[in-house]
């Protein structure tokens, strides 16, 4: 499965508009198959705070773990963003393609 957070806007910032996009994903993921991989493209963000990516990304890494794929992580805000949780969290958030 793919989701685009573009569609969730452009500037992502604030645990609250964090937890908001995280509640909205979660009727889209009872489609995910046990075995399916969850593919987040950050294509369109300019915008990516820590605050909203803790909100967001910390429980689908605790869910889906090595079935987490993050595409498009070029952009400096978004590169600098998850590797700021990887380091607060320990723990690796997704893999890249």
């Amino acid at each position: 499965m793919k989701i685009e957070l573009k569609k969730f806007g452009t500037t992502l910032i604030s645990r609250q508009n964090g937890r908001e996009a995280f509640a909205a994903l979660q009727s889209q993921l009872t489609s995910l198959g046990e075995h399916d991989n969850l593919e987040l493209d950050f294509e369109g963000v300019i915008t990516f705070s820590p605050s909203w990516g803790d909100e967001f990304l910390s429980p689908l890494v605790k869910e889906y773990n090595r079935r987490l794929i993050l595409v498009n992580i070029l952009n400096p805000s978004v590169k600098a963003t998850l590797e700021l949780l990887e380091q607060i969290h320990q723990k690796s958030f997704g893999r890249s393609l």
